[in-house]
């Protein structure tokens, strides 16, 4: 008996040894039930329990006439149970196909709850062919779904518990770090969430102390089991790395949500400095984002993200030659220089003009756009929501704030530990631009025309610098915050160091002080105080239960393709027509696939009248010569 006896201590890991032996102990009867049909499936016999209750636990081999049987009951006195009798012989074949009745949901959840641990995107289909492999067991993949959605609220509670928790953890950042701003709004009679808003003390000093005046705007949507919008203003630290300010999560994007976003920002800022920096905003200008920009930051600069216009110029016009030209405009420093590639473009296509008009070069053009950019032409924050939103969506909104917490804390971490082992001027990449600057400078002939005032001439054209003011007027001075090459060389004639005539926000001191504070951890959850005051200001207080919003993810896969901004509907049915007729086209029409694809190409070209738009008739009387020639 003792041949098939099985030492499990912890039923987290896998099992080693599938083998029982009299008197071996269990902490309680549902681990006791557990670990025998782990047994069962490894040695892939059915089990079939007999009795089953507070004091004894009685399971046999579920086929007829096999003698293998345990007995387990309680110890007097104890909580433990342990196996009184024990037959441990199997005279039958066992389960002879993939399919097992012990490999319940609960058993998958179990046997994956390590893996979903270090990894919440774990996929059902994962799932389901690692047991396979693992166990040689065959599950549905709705078991495996379910496994894991049981897995999922074991490790961190539900999606309900977690709107539940959000006053609670709203009050924890507020007390583990003093001078965050942390507060969460319901909204209607059964106080459904409507908006979550925080932003950690480290980060609002970080960005008033040391950060340039420069905010990116964007969003991501959230596919969790409830629906939802992330919202975010992000900087940019000395080292062009992106700095997260300040985040929200609506219940859904809408200009209302926009304006009490910016609402909160600007009452951050206001509350946490004397003077505010007239800011420059980068954003895909939505009316809902231009609208509330307008209203909390009036003074501020709104400029396009570049990859917002260039995407929606290509798109417009499809020409390769004008899109480069485009570029060359977009980059252009001085207005003389735009003019020349506006004209060239209207050369090619009258049609820009009026595109201009939807799109105006004040808003995106760096000869026009009077903000200050320092070299950042399109959104980062993107990419970081866009990540956050796929590594956090299996997550209830408690943990995917614990999430980017964590995420922020490390960055902040890491980040300070760098800069302290920097020990030149400016941080390296600003190090590494004015290097190249100098190594330019050395082939301009530069004059002196007084102290400050310096002309430097090139084979190209002469620029005028001024050290003082800080000023070429090549203009790239002023909109890099970084010497040009004309001011390197300018600064080298009369002994100057350019390294220090760089803008205070490119410094190493900067960066340091960017990353002085700390982001505190969060306790764990059973030392909250769940019931208590709340936050003013229109904030949910403790004792009030908030409930997930009313909108939820819809039933079935999610599209996993995107539709590209401006695509036509129309485009979209054509496409559809053309797949659907190509298939009855071939199977009306047997003989080589060449001869029916080239066939096939004539009556593509009948239906091209409705592809560019053209009146409903035009569109029938191309499909009614196709169905002639069917």
């Amino acid at each position: 008996m003792a041949d098939h006896a099985l030492m499990v201590a912890d039923t987290s890991h896998a099992i080693v040894d599938h083998s029982l032996v009299i008197g071996q102990e269990f902490p309680d009867v549902e681990t006791c039930r557990r670990t025998l049909k782990d047994i069962a499936i490894a040695l892939h016999f059915d089990l079939r329990i007999v009795k089953s209750d507070r004091s004894r636990f009685i399971a046999k081999c579920s086929k007829e006439g096999c003698p293998w049987r345990v007995h387990v009951a309680k110890c007097p006195g104890v909580p433990t149970f342990s196996i009184r009798t024990l037959n441990g012989k199997h005279t039958c074949e066992g389960v002879r196909n993939l399919h097992h009745q012990q490999a319940s949901v609960g058993w998958v959840a179990r046997s994956v709850e390590a893996r979903i641990r270090d990894n919440p995107q774990y996929k059902p289909k994962e799932i389901l062919q690692d047991i396979r492999d693992q166990h040689g067991v065959a599950v549905s993949y709705m078991q495996a779904w379910r496994g894991k959605e049981r897995s999922m609220a074991a490790l961190h509670g539900t999606f309900e518990e977690g709107y539940r928790l959000l006053p609670a953890y709203c009050e924890q950042i507020r007390k583990n770090n003093p001078g965050s701003v942390a507060s969460v709004f319901a909204t209607g009679q059964e106080n459904c969430f409507q908006r979550l808003f925080f932003s950690y003390r480290a980060s609002i000093y970080g960005f008033i102390t040391a950060c340039r005046p420069l905010l990116e705007l964007d969003k991501a949507e959230l596919k969790g089991k409830y629906l939802g919008t992330l919202l975010c203003a992000a900087a940019v630290d000395a080292d062009d790395a992106l700095f997260p300010l300040a985040i929200a999560i609506v219940d859904v994007e809408s200009d209302e949500n926009w304006m009490w976003f910016m609402s909160e920002l600007r009452k951050l800022l206001g509350v946490n400095t004397e003077n505010m920096p007239r800011l420059t905003i980068l954003s895909e200008r939505q009316r809902g984002i231009v609208d509330a920009v307008e209203t909390h930051f009036p003074s501020a600069f709104h400029g396009f993200c570049l990859r917002y216009v260039s995407e929606n110029f290509r798109d417009t016009f499809k020409n390769t030659k004008l899109v480069n030209i485009f570029w060359n405009a977009v980059y252009a420093l001085t207005t003389v220089e735009f003019e020349s590639k506006i004209a060239e473009m209207i050369e090619i296509s009258q049609e820009v003009i009026q595109w201009f008009q939807l799109f105006p070069p004040q808003l995106w053009a760096v000869a026009y756009f009077e903000g200050v950019r320092y070299g950042h032409f399109t959104l980062g924050v993107t990419e970081m929501l866009y990540n956050w939103a796929l590594e956090c969506h299996e997550l209830p909104i408690v943990q995917m704030m614990e999430h980017i917490r964590n995420q922020l804390a490390t960055w902040f971490n890491d980040r300070r530990e760098m800069g302290m082992r920097w020990t030149s001027i400016l941080v390296p990449s600003a190090e590494k631009r004015i290097s190249e600057a100098i190594a330019d400078a050395h082939c301009y002939q530069v004059l002196r025309a007084n102290e400050v005032e310096f002309e430097i001439v090139s084979t190209e054209r002469t620029n005028i610098v001024d050290i003082r003011s800080r000023v070429c007027s090549c203009r790239r001075w002023q909109l890099f915050g970084l010497p040009c090459a004309h001011a390197a060389a300018a600064l080298i004639s009369c002994g100057q160091n350019a390294h220090l005539f760089a803008e205070p926000c490119f410094t190493v001191g900067s960066y340091r002080e960017t990353y002085s504070q700390m982001i505190h951890p969060i306790p764990d959850r059973s030392v909250w105080n769940e019931l208590g005051e709340g936050a003013d200001g229109g904030a949910a207080k403790l004792d009030i239960l908030i409930r997930p919003p009313k909108i939820r993810r819809p039933p079935g896969r999610p599209k996993k393709k995107v539709l590209r901004h401006g695509r036509r509907d129309s485009e979209m049915s054509f496409l559809s027509l053309i797949m659907w007729l190509l298939f009855v086209y071939c199977k009306a029409r047997p003989g080589p696939l060449k001869t029916l694809l080239q066939d096939w190409n004539w009556n593509v070209k009948a239906l091209h009248t409705f592809h560019e738009g053209h009146i409903l008739a035009d569109w029938s009387a191309a499909l009614s010569r196709l169905q002639r020639r069917l």
